[in-house]
């Protein structure tokens, strides 16, 4: 038997299951996301404490080590590539990078391969020993360092060389390859323990950022507009047709309550009497057919229906939303933490937190603002 509230209906219970499933499906992803960074900076935070190197792991290399230099990694099926035209890299820094989505094996525009083999990082150094002979970046001369963020290309300038060179690598090694790189570097500067805290930072920071569970929907929380197909949003175009149409239809009754329009319609259009001197046939007059006025669209810029009237287009920023504004927006979880303005985020999501420089964070950053 159907289970039933005081009012013996089993409607409202159907929308709380609905509601429930919806809310721990949208945190299950959302958790799952965090969780895999959480993962990876945890990860990275190890490394950055263990990988040390050793003048060991460069045994059976082609490569000759300074007395006090050291191995920390050695990527196989590496590629040296050069830069057709001369361009100015960034400095290099300490930052550790964010992994912006899933590298590609593909060189930029104005990149070509010259050689291949193995890249080697030391504590010195960045080697790479290919089937032409031997390339090294010195970290001492290095001036400018560039990691491609949709392919896996590091570029870098030193003092000694005018052209810009660097490597492919794998890019299942490619992000590995380069926080290791960023901590040799740092070895080289006396700075390593400044990559640890900022590692530090970035795990502190993100354990703020974890969702919080979703709290439960119960019958008593239904709406009579769940009971409609399509919602509040069908409600509400209803009631705006209940309120048109019969003022529509008033319009187009007579507007003469005397009756006499009806009667000077009538002899308007009577057939004229032919005079006895002209043809005997009458001459036809045309009628102009009226034009029907085209419904002008509502201006939304790709932004769903909505009777608040939220847009893409332009105008004032939203920081006190409409209640509803969840039935006809996709809202991320905890929406109404936000305390910023209403953007939407990448993955088509709204968030309230517009402004903020962890806005949209765990849904691919912010697309655009919507506007009232």
């Amino acid at each position: 038997m159907a289970r039933t509230d005081s009012t013996g209906s089993t409607w409202r219970y159907r929308w709380a299951r609905r509601q429930n499933e919806r809310r721990l499906r949208l945190f299950r992803s959302a958790e799952g996301t965090w969780r895999r960074r959480d993962d990876e900076l945890r990860r990275l935070r190890t490394l950055a404490e263990q990988c040390q190197g050793s003048a060991a792991a460069g045994d059976g290399l082609p490569l000759e080590l300074a007395p006090d230099e050291v191995v920390l990694r050695v990527a196989p099926a590496a590629q040296l590539v050069e830069m057709r035209h001369d361009a100015v890299l960034p400095a290099p820094d300490l930052t550790v990078g964010v992994s912006t989505g899933r590298l590609r094996r593909r060189l930029p525009d104005g990149v070509r391969v010259t050689d291949a083999g193995m890249a080697v990082i030391t504590n010195r150094r960045l080697v790479l020993l290919g089937g032409r002979g031997r390339r090294d970046w010195a970290y001492g001369k290095m001036t400018g360092l560039a990691h491609d963020p949709h392919a896996s290309v590091t570029l870098i300038q030193v003092l000694d060389r005018r052209r810009t060179s660097g490597v492919l690598l794998r890019p299942d090694v490619a992000v590995e390859f380069r926080f290791v790189l960023t901590l040799a570097f740092a070895d080289a500067i006396e700075q390593r323990q400044a990559v640890v805290d900022q590692l530090d930072e970035l795990i502190s920071e993100h354990a703020r950022l974890r969702p919080s569970r979703p709290g439960i929907a119960t019958p008593g929380q239904a709406r009579l507009s769940a009971l409609i197909p399509g919602g509040r949003r069908t409600a509400v175009v209803a009631a705006a047709l209940a309120v048109m149409v019969p003022v529509a239809l008033a319009n187009s009754g007579s507007s003469d309550p005397t009756g006499t329009e009806p009667a000077v319609a009538a002899a308007a259009s009577a057939p004229a009497t032919p005079r006895a001197t002209g043809s005997a046939t009458p001459r036809a007059t045309g009628s102009a057919k009226p034009r029907k006025a085209s419904p002008k669209p509502e201006r939304r810029c790709g932004a769903p229906e909505n009777p608040m009237g939220y847009d893409f287009c332009g105008g004032k920023r939203i920081r006190e939303p409409a209640r509803e504004v969840c039935d006809h927006f996709d809202c991320v979880p905890g929406f109404w933490e936000g305390r910023g303005y209403l953007v939407q985020c990448e993955n088509g999501k709204v968030s309230l937190a517009g402004g903020s420089p962890r806005a949209c964070g765990l849904h691919g950053g912010v697309r655009r603002t919507v506007w009232d």
